[in-house]
């Protein structure tokens, strides 16, 4: 029997590379429908004009429904991934999801230009949203347990490439509103991306079996002491979904002209995205507080601090609270810091919890984990109506 010095290495980094792919591709939908909500909230309309002013139609809340429609899902699938898992093979659990996501993007493609009355296209887009969220639950659950097999640096370049997911559809975004194309042609442009991303990351899994560092680790066969992670991964999720993006999109900038395009791409979507995935990748280097401190859950906890203070930068419409906060340069540094800060503490989170278990029961563990991780994006969609109401 092979000891652990004979272990094949990951010449190339082949296996490295794949799990970044994979883990970017776990969080494509969610991103590139998030970054997209101009696009869709465009195509809703929601005034008209009577008489010269202009006058409500209907108010939709995208951004909160969108945000409630990925997350409930991913906590329902997520649990039910983590209870089928067994019985379905972790082929046509990983494959077969993402050749339905990969499917569901075509659609919304196509659906650039299809003339739709508005509420149609509302309820065909949560429909979408839904279903392709479902689909990445079941996805990301058993890619979490995967790569709970391997060495714990696999997991942090899992998680890095969920960072970026965010920073590649924030790119994809600006190329579209920067192009000379029309609004339909950009949109198309913009929706196509994350079709090929898919390809490229079922392509990826598809390599993995041929890999002889990934074949080594995936065939192997503590008890669980995973619970304060749980608590770690469900709050910071709860904090950060609670006002991003149902109440940083709606955030103003203090000049206007041809920035005010570029303001909430930039601003709001790529700085979050950059930094989350910057924390997330600052894991490779830093590992701080251990696991077993108890200084690691009173920092997850102090990240509540950045909802009163995003509720107070220049948030429109406001009803009660007064901004503090109107400027764009305080704005981006709250929001540099309230991403960096959740990318740090998920990806730490998650990565330690593989290590509490023995590893006979790292998918189970890795399955549990994405759980709670679906469950606190679901608590912090829900909070974010009363969090949005509230400013």
């Amino acid at each position: 029997m092979k000891g652990q010095t004979d272990a094949p290495q990951d010449r190339g980094c082949l296996v490295g590379i794949s799990f970044f792919i994979l883990g970017l591709g776990t969080l494509l939908p969610w991103n590139f429908f998030m970054t997209a909500s101009l696009y869709f909230q465009g195509r809703l309309n929601t005034t008209e004009w009577s008489n010269g002013t202009a006058v409500e139609r209907k108010e939709y809340h995208f951004n909160n429904w969108m945000t409630l429609l990925s997350q409930l899902p991913l906590l329902l699938f997520t649990l039910l991934n983590s209870i089928l898992y067994q019985r379905i093979s972790e082929a046509m659990r990983i494959a077969g999801s993402l050749v339905f996501i990969l499917l569901l993007f075509i659609l919304t493609a196509v659906l650039v230009k299809v003339p739709m009355e508005e509420d149609r296209f509302f309820s065909v887009t949560m429909a979408t949203i839904w279903f392709i969220n479902s689909f990445g639950a079941v996805l990301q659950g058993s890619l979490f347990g995967l790569v709970g097999l391997l060495p714990q640096k696999y997991s942090t370049v899992f998680m890095s490439g969920q960072g970026l997911a965010g920073t590649f559809a924030a790119i994809a975004m600006l190329l579209a509103i920067a192009s000379d194309a029309d609004s339909e042609s950009a949109a198309l442009g913009y929706f196509i991306t994350p079709c090929v991303g898919t390809v490229i990351t079922l392509f990826s899994y598809l390599l993995l079996p041929r890999l002889e560092f990934a074949q080594y680790h995936l065939n192997k066969s503590s008890k669980y002491e995973i619970w304060v992670m749980a608590f770690c991964v469900t709050f910071v999720f709860t904090v950060t979904l609670s006002v991003f993006p149902a109440v940083t999109a709606d955030v103003k900038t203090i000049f206007p002209g041809k920035w005010e395009r570029f303001f909430l791409s930039v601003c709001c979507f790529l700085i979050f995205n950059i930094n989350d995935w910057l924390g997330r990748t600052i894991t490779t280097f830093i590992r701080w507080p251990r696991k077993e401190s108890p200084l690691f859950p009173v920092l997850v906890i102090s990240r509540v601090v950045f909802v009163p203070l995003l509720m107070l930068c220049n948030v429109q419409e406001r009803s009660f609270l007064p901004v503090y906060f109107p400027h764009d340069a305080a704005f981006t540094v709250i929001m540099a810091l309230f991403s960096v800060s959740s990318g740090y503490f998920v990806c730490l989170s998650m990565s330690y919890a593989p290590q509490l278990v023995e590893p006979k029961d790292a998918e189970t563990a890795g399955a549990l984990m994405t759980f709670f991780l679906a469950l606190g994006l679901s608590l912090g969609a829900a909070l974010s109506f009363l969090l949005r109401a509230l400013v």
